[in-house]
């Protein structure tokens, strides 16, 4: 940010420097729960399987959990005397990563490809915390209080990709399409071996 784009003024003990640094870290988090939150209602309307129902009914609290998570991000970024930007263009022009790339698809390929979106997630988020850690505590732990819920959300997507040994179907996979192929490959086979 631009010496001219500081902000005008910012919370106490903060100085407008600081408000605008920590302004931009929660900026990326902002426009990654954004995406978070379409991404999963999307999951919602095109899952499909046996599973359906236990899946789509899953993701509708996520939904709005993450929705109330880019309210509190964006009042915080307010907070600190810069204007919260949440418009879809910027969003897509800001992000780093790819789309989510699974159409209307099993529930066990979904699940696989959210594993590794909120892996993407979680890891970023947990790097915004430990920026904020020395700047700024307040934002900190509202950013660990969201983490707190993203891994619980994470874990209820993993329980359905879990064997009873352990092992997730997605293990070694680094991108949705392989992760969604991986657990539907783990799912066929243990659908055979019944």
């Amino acid at each position: 940010m631009a010496r001219k784009d500081l902000p005008k003024y910012t919370v106490p003990s903060l100085t407008p420097q600081d408000g605008a640094a920590v302004a931009a870290i929660l900026q990326e988090r902002l426009d990654a729960l954004n995406d978070l939150a379409l991404t999963l209602k999307h999951i919602h309307w095109n899952v499909v399987g046996p599973h359906f129902i236990a899946v789509h009914e899953m993701i509708d609290p996520q939904v709005d959990a993450v929705r109330a998570m880019v309210d509190a991000v964006a009042e915080r970024i307010a907070t600190l005397g810069v204007a919260p930007v949440g418009t879809p263009g910027a969003l897509v022009k800001n992000r780093t990563w790819d789309d989510y790339s699974i159409g209307r698809a099993s529930t066990t390929e979904h699940l696989g490809a959210l594993d590794e979106v909120y892996v993407g997630v979680i890891t970023a988020h947990r790097k915004a915390a430990a920026d904020t850690e020395e700047l700024d505590t307040v934002t900190n732990d509202l950013l660990v209080g969201h983490l707190h819920e993203l891994e619980l959300f994470h874990w209820f997507v993993r329980a359905h990709l879990e064997s009873s040994g352990g092992a997730l179907s997605t293990a070694g996979a680094s991108t949705e399409k392989e992760a969604a192929r991986a657990a539907s490959g783990a799912a066929r086979k243990a659908s055979a071996a019944r």
